[in-house]
């Protein structure tokens, strides 16, 4: 094999250098592994370590790490041109668009220039495991690693077996979650997983609430002193971006068929107007 004993893992490939795959690849080379990032785009790939290179000058800033730890974490991450350079990589984190066809496409390719035993793992919040893995030619192999976001502060890792996936490819997945120092909950193959399921829900009627004319700022701290949340329901859905949480709840309704999953006609219209939260300076609140 390919060195994929629990005890070595190494080396480990990150394809999409969005927020989420640079947020993986920071928290990886954080913890001592060799990152190869990859992206459609070798700009993209370059301007993801660009990202990681900022968000560590900041951590120096605050005294959380010395200018040569920083230095040592950037030299972990080597930017990969081409798919066909990760052909020796044992494990692979997908975290590209969440578009099924667009994660087929790349697990088919994958599937073609890895080693047998390497492990691909998807980084999805809403696209079936048993579907990717599936698509290739070692659905044993096939995992789902929801991370949330922003990676290297929350410590949680979903883990999604689709049917096929071996009790070895789960073993190993816990094992680097270990090394990456995140805690990791088994989730089930269906849209939403844990968090989104519950999550979701809350928000929307949060914004039902609103659309009812309770005050926003009244809303949010019901919910923070009432359940002792660290922010409301509201900033949060501001901070994730509204038009993400509506899609979130559209594939929710959509999935699994649901009533309880339609999006609020407020939360609709928001987004409609371009109000998307903190990246478009007006959400539910001011920015």
């Amino acid at each position: 094999g390919v060195g994929m004993s629990d005890t070595n893992i190494t080396q480990i490939a990150v394809i999409g250098a969005g927020q989420m795959g640079a947020g993986i690849t920071q928290t990886a080379a954080s913890s001592g592994l060799n990152i190869l990032l990859a992206d459609y785009h070798q700009d993209a790939a370059e301007s993801g370590k660009k990202k990681i290179a900022q968000s560590l000058a900041r951590l120096v800033e605050k005294g959380k790490i010395t200018p040569s730890e920083a230095d040592l974490i950037l030299s972990r991450i080597k930017i990969s041109d081409s798919l066909s350079q990760l052909k020796d990589c044992p494990f692979v984190v997908e975290a590209i668009i969440e578009r099924v066809e667009a994660k087929i496409d790349l697990f088919q390719q994958l599937d073609q220039i890895l080693h047998p035993q390497a492990i691909l793992a998807s980084n999805t919040s809403s696209i079936s495991i048993t579907r990717l893995a599936a698509s290739t030619s070692r659905p044993e192999r096939c995992i789902g690693m929801h991370f949330m976001n922003p990676v290297p502060i929350m410590a949680l890792v979903e883990v999604i077996r689709g049917l096929q996936t071996s009790e070895e490819t789960y073993q190993t997945t816990l094992h680097l979650a270990k090394i990456l120092g995140k805690t990791t909950v088994l989730g089930i193959d269906s849209a939403g997983f844990i968090v989104n399921r519950v999550l979701m829900p809350m928000i929307n009627e949060a914004i039902f609430l609103l659309q009812e004319g309770v005050e926003p700022t009244d809303i949010d701290t019901a919910m923070k002193l009432g359940t002792n949340q660290p922010m409301g329901p509201l900033t949060l859905a501001d901070f994730i971006g509204l038009d993400t949480v509506l899609f979130i709840l559209q594939v929710l309704q959509r999935d699994l068929g649901e009533d309880k999953y339609r999006p609020c006609p407020l939360l609709v219209r928001y987004v409609e107007a371009g109000f998307l939260g903190k990246k478009s300076g007006r959400g539910f609140y001011r920015y």
